[in-house]
């Protein structure tokens, strides 16, 4: 959770709010067929249903009041996955600082799943 203040009080943005966000962002770009989540098995890679995507969305926080994050992802067969990486790390980069007022460091995307 990250807490903060201005003149007129204290603001708090749940983990929830950055993750379901940046899940929205990504998954609304060409080729991502959704967000990923390692199986409860530990051995393979799930992909999640629009209610549980943020669960492939890792957050991390900073002292100077900014995020990064770690989304792992499944793509569609044959697209060009740079171009799709570039495309998700500018949308989701964007949605969260105009949403949240917040500066988002990085966004780092981890292809774990082509899905034919």
């Amino acid at each position: 959770m990250m807490n903060l203040k201005n003149d007129r009080g204290m603001i708090a943005v749940n983990n929830e709010v950055f993750s379901r966000l940046a899940g929205n962002a990504a998954t609304s770009c060409f080729g991502v067929k959704g967000m990923v989540s390692i199986a409860s098995d530990g051995t393979r890679h799930q992909l999640l249903k629009r209610d549980s995507m943020s669960k492939g969305v890792y957050v991390r926080y900073y002292d100077d009041e900014s995020v990064s994050l770690d989304l792992h992802i499944g793509v569609d067969y044959g697209v060009n996955i740079s171009a799709v990486c570039h495309q998700i790390i500018n949308e989701v980069k964007y949605k969260l600082e105009k949403s949240t007022g917040i500066s988002v460091k990085s966004v780092d995307v981890y292809i774990d799943n082509i899905i034919a």
